[in-house]
């Protein structure tokens, strides 16, 4: 598995990423908005994938790194294709954000699915979050599709 920075040619393999999670998410592959987001991060190189030889797009991530006044990066959307979850490719991509964009001391923060939302089983996230350590924090506003979500954090040093 390779991770690199994501480029303009990868934008095709992030919404057929959306696609598979709309279901939880709500809609983004036909919403301009989550269009131009993906673009605005792949031109700031802040937007990485995972490419697999044999997988192709095997995932891709959306980073908010922190500024110097107020050192609170943000996961903005993290995603692994359904054929490959399970292999390490989510940890990868959160390793090499980790050592692209993070400089402590700080936190890195996360909106995923609250306790109660279907998809915090099915997906494995919020499970995959404290795996690395992040820890379950208060709960946010409703996603899209109107389910719950709930911020994880990570202290870095």
């Amino acid at each position: 598995m390779i991770v690199r920075l994501a480029a303009e040619q990868d934008f095709p393999g992030f919404l057929a990423l959306a696609a598979q999670v709309e279901g939880w998410f709500g809609p983004m592959v036909e919403d301009p908005g989550f269009h131009e987001a993906v673009r605005r991060h792949i031109r700031r190189s802040a937007a990485l994938v995972a490419v697999s030889p044999d997988a192709g797009l095997a995932g891709g991530l959306l980073f908010g790194p922190g500024s110097e006044n107020g050192p609170v990066h943000h996961v903005h959307w993290l995603v692994v294709s359904e054929r490959v979850r399970g292999q390490g490719a989510g940890q990868a991509l959160m390793a090499e954000a980790m050592r692209r964009f993070v400089r402590g001391p700080g936190t890195v923060e996360v909106i995923t699915f609250g306790a109660d939302h279907p998809g915090a089983v099915a997906s494995g996230a919020r499970v995959f979050y404290e795996r690395l350590g992040f820890v379950p924090a208060e709960a946010a506003d409703p996603g899209p599709e109107g389910g719950s979500r709930q911020v994880y954090r990570l202290a870095v040093s």
